[in-house]
C-alpha cells in the first residue's frame, strides 16, 4: 500500500484523466441499463412450477394465467347482449395475438366463478407467453388498448404480467425521486461532518463514479444472464453509502496527516498506507458478503450479488486510487471554503472516548443488558412468514392493484391464481378419461378449491357441474375442453377460492402434490412458485452462511492475526441485525405502521428480502468493524495497552463511523420513500440495521467484549500465528505520529484499574 501511495502521487494527473474518461464511457454505455434489465427473477427453470410452465407451453400452447381483463357493465349485468358482445370481442382480440396462449372468458365458458357475485363484472383471463422481458414488452405495448371506458363497459387490466410491468415503471420513478432526496441531504450533512465545501463534495464524486461504473458492469452482465431491475436501487444506495464511508476515512485521515505536519504528498502516501488498506479489506468483506447471494438459484438474488460486488469494488477503487490522486492535487486546499469550523477536541475529551471508558468500567453488565435488549427487539422474527410479491406490493391507487382488489372483493375464486396440474405421456385421453374424470373430481374436494377444469368437464365439490364424458364418449364440451387436449398429455386447472400467495395457498399446493394421482404429474402456478422458491432458498441458505462466516474469519485473521477478533466480529454482527429483522416482521408482516408508511400488510414478507437484507447489512456491519478494529490495532501496536487502545481507537473512528452511519441511513431512508412495499422494507430495514450497528453495537458491545478479553483479543494458536507471520497482511508502523494532541494520554482510572497510562506515541 505504501508503494501504491507513491505511485498515486507520481501519476496523479494520469489517474484523474483516466477516471474522468472512464466515467464518460460508463455513462454512455451504461446509462440506459434499465432497458436491459428484468422485472422478474423470482423463479428458476429447474423448479417443478417452471417445468410445469414449460410443458404447458410446449404441449398446449398455454401457460400460467398472467393477464386478465376485468369487464364491468355500465348498466345492468354482464349477461346483457351488448356486454356479452364486447366481452367475446375482447376474448377474440386477445386470442388472435400470436404471443397469447390460452384465453378463457366468462362468456365462452359460462362458468359462474368468472362472474362477480352481484353479476355486474366478469373476467377474461389469458397468458402472455415468452420470457419475463418478452412479457413485459408485450404488456407495455398492448395493455393500454385494453383499458377501455365507454357507454357499455369499463375494462381494467390486471394479472401478474401487468402488475410487474407497473412495478418496474414505479421503481424507476422512485429511484429518481430517492436520488433527488438523498443527494442534497447528503451534501448538507457532509458539510457538517467536514465543515468545508470542498471536502464535503468529494464523497459525492466518488459515489458518482461508483454508481455509473456499476451501471456499466450490470449492462455487460445483462448480456449474459438475467439481471433484475430492482438491483438498480441497491446500486444507487450502496454506491452513495460506500462512497461516503470510504471517502470519510480517506479525507479524514488525509486532513489528520496534514494537521500532523506532513506535506500533501506524504499525507497521501500515509493515508493510502493506513486508511486505504482498511478500505481495501472492507470492500473485500462487503463484496464477499454479497457474493454469497450468488449461491441462490433465483436471478433476483443473484442480481443483487452482481450489483453488490461491483459497487463495492468500484467504490473502493475510486476511494483508493482516484480520491487520493485528487487530494494530492488539492493538498491543503481540501480545507478551503470552510464552514462552521471549530478546533478539534483532544481524544481524551471526545464523546466516544468517554462512552468507551464508561462501558469498560462495567463491561459485563453493559454487555448483558444490551444483548437482552437486542434479542427482545429481534423476537418478532421468530414468527416470520415468507411469501412472493403480488399486486399488493403496489400502492392502492395503481391501476392493476385496483383491478385485483375488485376481484378479491367481488369474486368467489381466483382465476389468475389457478394451480396447473400437468400429466405427460398419458396416452390417448379417451382411453384414460375415467381416470382423468375421477382425479378432477377428487381435486375439487380439497379445501380451498373453488373449481377444477379438466378435459372431461368442470367440477365443484366432487361433482361434475358440466361433463364432457358419459363413460364411453368424450366430447369437446362445445370447445371448453379443447385447451386440455394434446396428443398424449392432459392437464387440470385447479382454481382456488383463497389467496394463492399465502400460507393457505402453500398448504393447498402441498395437498395437491401429496394427493395420489393416476399419472405422474407436475404441479405449477403462483402458489407452487412460492413453495418451490422457499425450498430453494432454505436449501441454499446453509451454504451461503458457511461461505460468509468462513471467508470473513479468514480475512479478519489475515488482517489482525487473531482468532478471537474474527469470532467476536461474527457474533456481534449477527446480534446487530436482530433489531432490524424483528422490525421487518413487526412493521411489514404484522402491518403496525402500514398506514404511516403507505403499504398493505399481507401477513408475509417477500421471501428473498430477509436474505438480501442479511447479506447487505452483514457486509456493512463488517465494514464498520474493520474500520474500528484497524484503528484499535494500530493504537495497540503503538502502546501495548489494550484498554487505552480500545478507547482511543473508538474515539478516532467513532465520529467517522457515526457520520458514515447517519449518512448511509439517510440514503436508505430516502429509498424507503418508494411506493413498492418490498423496496420500502429494504430501505427502512437497512437504515435501522446500520444505525443499530453504529450506535449500539460499536458503542457498547465492542468495547465491552474487548475489555473483557484484554490481551487475549490478539491471541492465536502458535500454528496459526506462523500462518499469519507468513501470509498475514500488515502494515509498517508509523514513522511519526498521525496526530498527537495529548502526548501523555491518561484515561480516568476506575476502581477496577482500567485506564493504564499510555505512553507517548
Amino acid at each position: 500500500m505504501q508503494r501504491l501511495g507513491h505511485f498515486i502521487v507520481r501519476r496523479r494527473v494520469v489517474l484523474l484523466v483516466l477516471t474522468a474518461a472512464g466515467v464518460v464511457v460508463a455513462a454512455v454505455f451504461g446509462g440506459g441499463v434499465a432497458e436491459h434489465l428484468s422485472s422478474g427473477g423470482f423463479d428458476n427453470d429447474s423448479f417443478e412450477s417452471s417445468r410445469t410452465e414449460d410443458v404447458l407451453t410446449e404441449e398446449f400452447g398455454s401457460g400460467t394465467p398472467n393477464f386478465l381483463l376485468l369487464v364491468t357493465a355500465r348498466d345492468g349485468n354482464v349477461d346483457d347482449a351488448a356486454v356479452r358482445e364486447r366481452g367475446l370481442a375482447l376474448a377474440r382480440e386477445l386470442d388472435a395475438d400470436q404471443q397469447i396462449g390460452e384465453v378463457v372468458s366468462y362468456w365462452d365458458q359460462n362458468a359462474s366463478p368468472l362472474r362477480s357475485t352481484d353479476g355486474d363484472q366478469a373476467l377474461v383471463v389469458a397468458d402472455v407467453l415468452g420470457s419475463h422481458d418478452d412479457v413485459d414488452d408485450w404488456v407495455s405495448e398492448h395493455a393500454e388498448r385494453f383499458t377501455i371506458e365507454d357507454d357499455v363497459v369499463v375494462v381494467g387490466v390486471g394479472g401478474s404480467a401487468q402488475v410487474f410491468t407497473e412495478v418496474g415503471e414505479i421503481i424507476e420513478q422512485d429511484l429518481l425521486r430517492a436520488e433527488l432526496i438523498a443527494i442534497p441531504l447528503t451534501l448538507i450533512l457532509l458539510l457538517f461532518v467536514f465543515r468545508g465545501l470542498v471536502a464535503a463534495a468529494l464523497p459525492l464524486g466518488v459515489g458518482l463514479v461508483a454508481i455509473i461504473g456499476t451501471f456499466l458492469i450490470l449492462r455487460l452482465v445483462a448480456g449474459f444472464t438475467e439481471v433484475s431491475i430492482f438491483s438498480l436501487n441497491m446500486t444507487t444506495a450502496m454506491g452513495l453509502g460506500l462512497a461516503i464511508d470510504y471517502s470519510l476515512f480517506i479525507v479524514s485521515r488525509f486532513r489528520e496527516e496534514l494537521a500532523a505536519g506532513r506535506s500533501a504528498d506524504a499525507a497521501v502516501v500515509r493515508t493510502v498506507e493506513t486508511a486505504g488498506r482498511t478500505i481495501l479489506f472492507s470492500a473485500v468483506t462487503v463484496a464477499i458478503s454479497l457474493a454469497a447471494l450468488l449461491v441462490f438459484p433465483l436471478p433476483f438474488l443473484r442480481s443483487f450479488g452482481y450489483a453488490g460486488i461491483a459497487v463495492a469494488l468500484v467504490a473502493a477503487s475510486a476511494a483508493i486510487l482516484s480520491l487520493p490522486a485528487l487530494l494530492a492535487v488539492l493538498g491543503p486546499n481540501v480545507n478551503r471554503l470552510a464552514v462552521l469550523r471549530r478546533p478539534p477536541k483532544p481524544p481524551s475529551e471526545g464523546v466516544w472516548h468517554r462512552v468507551a471508558t464508561v462501558v469498560m468500567r462495567r463491561p459485563l453488565p453493559v454487555a448483558t443488558l444490551v444483548i437482552l435488549f437486542l434479542l427482545f427487539l429481534g423476537s418478532p422474527f421468530l414468527r416470520l412468514e415468507l411469501g412472493l410479491p403480488d399486486d399488493r406490493v403496489l400502492p392502492e391507487d395503481a391501476a392493476s392493484r385496483q383491478v385485483s382488489d375488485d376481484i378479491r372483493e367481488n369474486f368467489d375464486s381466483n382465476e389468475a391464481g389457478a394451480i396447473q396440474v400437468v400429466a405427460e405421456d398419458v396416452g390417448h385421453p379417451l382411453a384414460r378419461a375415467g381416470e382423468i374424470d375421477a382425479y378432477a373430481s377428487e381435486l375439487s374436494t380439497l379445501d380451498g378449491v373453488a373449481r377444477v377444469d379438466a378435459r372431461t368437464g368442470i367440477y365443484q365439490d366432487g361433482e361434475a357441474v358440466l361433463s364432457f364424458f358419459d363413460g364411453a364418449t368424450l366430447t369437446d364440451g362445445g370447445g371448453l375442453g379443447d385447451r386440455f387436449r394434446a396428443e398424449s398429455a392432459t392437464w387440470w386447472s385447479v382454481v382456488p377460492d383463497l389467496e394463492p400467495v399465502s400460507p393457505e395457498g402453500e398448504a393447498l399446493v402441498h395437498e395437491v402434490r401429496d394427493l395420489d394421482a393416476p399419472f405422474d404429474v407436475l404441479v405449477g402456478g403462483e402458489g407452487a412458485r412460492l413453495v418451490d422458491s422457499k425450498a430453494a432458498l432454505f436449501d441454499s441458505l446453509p451454504l451461503a452462511l458457511i461461505l460468509i462466516a468462513s471467508a470473513m474469519f479468514v480475512l479478519l485473521f489475515l488482517a489482525f492475526g487473531s482468532v478471537v477478533v474474527p469470532l467476536k466480529a461474527l457474533v456481534l454482527n449477527v446480534l446487530s441485525l436482530t433489531a432490524s429483522f424483528g422490525a421487518m416482521v413487526w412493521i411489514f408482516q404484522d402491518g403496525h405502521l402500514s398506514g404511516l408508511l403507505g403499504f398493505t400488510a399481507t401477513g408475509t414478507l417477500t421471501s428473498t428480502i430477509p436474505i438480501l437484507m442479511f447479506c447487505v447489512a452483514f457486509g456493512l456491519s463488517m465494514d464498520y468493524e474493520v474500520f474500528l478494529l484497524s484503528r484499535i490495532k494500530e493504537e495497540y501496536d503503538a502502546s501495548g495497552d489494550n484498554t487505552a487502545a480500545v478507547a482511543l481507537g473508538l474515539e478516532r473512528t467513532g465520529r467517522i463511523i457515526t457520520a458514515a452511519a447517519l449518512l448511509i441511513s439517510i440514503v436508505f431512508f430516502a429509498f424507503a420513500t418508494a411506493r413498492v412495499s418490498f423496496m420500502i422494507l429494504f430501505g427502512l430495514g437497512l437504515a435501522i440495521a446500520v444505525l443499530m450497528d453504529a450506535f449500539v453495537v460499536r458503542g457498547t458491545l465492542v468495547p465491552a467484549f474487548m475489555r473483557m478479553a484484554g490481551r487475549w483479543n490478539w491471541w492465536a494458536p502458535a500454528w496459526m500465528q506462523r500462518i499469519y507471520d507468513r501470509f498475514g497482511i500488515s502494515e509498517a508502523g508509523p514513522e511519526t505520529p498521525a496526530v498527537d494532541l495529548t502526548p501523555d494520554l491518561e484515561l480516568p482510572l476506575g476502581s477496577d484499574g482500567i485506564g493504564e497510562k499510555a505512553g507517548s506515541r
